[in-house]
Formats: structure tokens, sequence, C-alpha cells
């Protein structure tokens, strides 16, 4: 459990300030609509809700001191565990077979899709918030519903872009990232050439390798499924994308193959790589910290979308986060009504303020948040819940995409072909057969 200390919750008042700068976030005939949420919490509920550990600090203070704030509100007592990303998806599994555990959980990508019947129908809390904040992005209705009903409330996701040393690009020959695959490529080469690498992760990395490796496949119109769930990875795309990573990696730094989320943030920190993909915390680290090297290179850290594909489009891949509520909850009003608070306004603002944007808003009004073009190095993370395809693209999330994601499959394909284990074809192949077996095809 984690404690909030009195700090804690002051930084929420000092927050939320942007909220009374922010209040035409909410307009429209929606919103005139829908004023209010009925559900009341029941008398002498408490709450336990299982969530990931911050990788910024401003996102847990203010969380915390918002769940504060809720209690003292409310009266209902929330008590907060953390775990690692990794640890969070099989613990709502058990949670979800045995019948108990916390009343909510933070789950990652589309995990809720596994155990669906499970979960309290929380339809009425999801057309509140989307009627009242301008609707939910389309992402959502994929991640957050089945059969109609919403399963889950989009906190929203950690949007993943390219970070980098702007220092770096530009002795590479480069002002800014290229668009292209091609120039990306060329960039690449060049930083290794100059003795600052770049870094992908290739590890079983919950966000950062199945961010990058899902682009680099989808940026070459290659996918898992098409859209009746038919397995299509043996195909002259997915090579075509296995041979532009296998190219890449050699402009790696050494070791990518064992990274964790951590990982590249250790190392971009340390100086050892200077273009990575990850969240926005690797700035907020630099920017926050006390050491004089640590704030200077803060002045050179930059951030980009990816580069566009083949489909002429972004095809981003970002960690989403679902907020369920299991159906044995003995409190299911409490934890509705908790799940509405966090998300209105009053709250999420300073949160996402605070964290600066680690976590990409769902509900379209937040796209009006100052916070994300007061610094624009924050800006190529807004849009991230917006432009970001699901990770069963382009066909039913399910128990299967959900395995696909557990089991890190597109990304073992891509480590095999880019350490030359396998050719690229061999490695489209394997994971075809491997994605067939678990599509049941």
């Amino acid at each position: 459990m984690t404690d909030i200390t009195r700090r804690d919750a002051i930084k929420i008042g000092a927050a939320a300030a942007l909220t009374a700068g922010a209040a035409g976030l909410v307009g429209g005939a929606d919103a005139q609509a829908q004023t209010a949420f009925a559900l009341k919490p029941e008398a002498g509920a408490s709450l336990k809700v299982l969530r990931w550990k911050r990788f910024v600090q401003g996102d847990e203070d203010v969380w915390l001191a918002n769940s504060k704030k809720y209690a003292e509100t409310t009266g209902v007592q929330v008590r907060v565990d953390s775990e690692n990303w990794e640890d969070v998806r099989p613990k709502a599994a058990v949670a979800a077979n045995v019948g108990s555990g916390p009343d909510i959980i933070i789950t990652t990508n589309d995990d809720a899709q596994k155990f669906p019947g499970k979960l309290l129908d929380v339809s009425d809390l999801a057309d509140y918030l989307g009627g009242k904040y301008s609707g939910w992005y389309p992402v959502c209705d994929r991640y957050s519903k089945r059969d109609g009903k919403w399963i889950g409330i989009p906190m929203g996701c950690a949007g993943n872009a390219l970070v980098y040393r702007k220092s770096h690009i530009q002795k590479a020959g480069f002002e800014e990232i290229p668009k292209d695959l091609p120039g990306f490529l060329k960039l690449c080469q060049g930083l290794k050439k100059n003795g600052t690498p770049a870094g992908f992760a290739l590890g079983h990395a919950t966000g950062d390798a199945n961010c990058w490796t899902h682009w680099c496949l989808w940026a070459h119109g290659a996918k898992l499924v098409d859209e009746n769930n038919h397995v299509t990875l043996d195909s002259p795309e997915t090579v075509a994308a296995l041979e532009y990573a296998k190219q890449l990696y050699p402009t790696f730094i050494d070791g990518t193959l064992s990274w964790l989320d951590p990982s590249n943030n250790k190392a971009f920190l340390a100086g050892e790589c200077s273009l990575t993909s990850n969240g926005i915390s690797i700035y907020y680290a630099a920017k926050t910290s006390t050491d004089p090297a640590q704030k200077a290179m803060a002045e050179d850290i930059y951030h980009s979308n990816f580069p566009i594909g083949k489909p002429g489009i972004p095809t981003e891949q970002n960690l989403f986060f679902n907020m369920v509520i299991f159906k044995y909850s003995k409190y299911p009003n409490a934890a509705k009504d908790y799940l509405r608070f966090m998300m209105e306004q009053e709250q999420y603002l300073p949160w996402q303020t605070a964290s600066i944007g680690y976590v990409a808003h769902p509900l379209a009004a937040y796209a009006s948040n100052p916070f994300w073009t007061e610094d624009p190095k924050a800006t190529p993370y807004r849009d991230a819940v917006k432009v970001m395809r699901d990770t069963g693209y382009a066909g039913a999330l399910g128990a299967e995409s959900a395995q696909c994601m557990a089991d890190f499959l597109i990304v073992d394909m891509f480590a095999k072909a880019c350490t030359g284990a396998v050719s690229p074809a061999e490695a489209a192949k394997q994971a075809h057969e491997q994605a067939k077996r678990i599509y049941k095809a």
C-alpha cells in the first residue's frame, strides 16, 4: 500500500488552478443533458485499487492525492497498491479466476478481453463521461467494450513517441526526425557512425518493445490478422517489415535484446543512446532532476511521432490503460463513483498536468488541456489515443489477441529476425503458425 503525504495532497491544490482555466472544456448539448451521475456509494464502502508502479512521480503523487480527496469527500476509504506492469497482468487473471482480489484493477492493452464475463457492466458511467466530455476516441470502443457493453473505463494510454537528443541528430546531418522510413534508417545509421547509437527494446518490455515493433509491422502494411480474424503474418509485407528492422538493429546499442521497460530510460539518461521510443518519462526525469548534468540534458531532449509508412497514415501502437471493476466487488456503486471522480476534469486535468502528459487522454474534450501546448515538447503525445491502433488490428479484440500480446508474439518475431536467429521469412512463418494455434485457425 502507498501512503499519501500532506505534501502529495497539497500538489493537487497547486495544479487545480488549471481546472478553472479549462472550464470551457465541458460544453454543448450532450454536456447539458448529463450534468450528474446519480449512482451513490454503498454505506460503509471501502475499495482496493491495483495499478502500475509509476514511471513519473507526479502521476503517483496526484493520483494518490485525488484518491484521498475522494475518501474525504465521500467517506469511502480507498487503498491503492502498485505493481510492475508485468505483474499486474497475472494478478488480474488470478482475480478473475478465483473471484476475489482488488475491486478495481488498471489493466493494460486488451487484458480485459480475456475475462469479460467477470467484469462489471459500466455502460452507464461510460455514457455519462462520454456525453459530458465530447465523446471517447474510437479505439476506446475496441478496448473497453464487449458485445455492445462497456466492460472498462479507459484511463488513456502511455503515449509512445521517438525520444532523441537534438544536438546528436544534427551532428548526424538532420534537423528533425525524418518522416519516411528510408530517411529514418539513414538517421539511425548516422547516429551509430558518430558513436551516439539508437536503442529500441527487443526484450519482453510490455510498452516499449510492443509499441515500436507493432509500428514497424503496420508501417509496412502488414498485420497480425485481417478483418475476419484470419492470421496474415506469413506475407511479403511482414517480411519487408522484418528486413527493415534487421537493417535498423546494427544501429542499436548492445543489449537491447534483454531490455525491459525501464532499460531504455536508464540507457538514455546515462548518455549511452541518443534515440529511442518511450513515453515522456525520460524527459520528465531529466527535467525534474537535481543533477545539473541531467537538467542540461533535458534542454537537448525532444520528441517526435514515428515516421509514416506504406498506409500513408500514423500506425502507432501505444500502451492502453483500462480501469475494470470485478463483479465480485462488494461495493460496485462506490467503485463506479470512484472512477467517475477520477475521470472528471477537476481531478483528471491536474493529474495529467502533474505527470506532464505521461497518460494521454481518452476523452476528446481533454485535448484542450493548456498543458499540451505550453511545453511544445509534450505536443507529440497529445493525440496518442486519437490516432493509435489497437493490438488486435485489424481483427476483433478478444482472448486470442490478448494471448498474442501476453506471449510477446510480435516482439519475439522481430527479435529472431533482427539477431539473425532465423531469416525474416522464417521468422514470419514461425510467428504465423504460432498465431494460428492461438486463433485456432
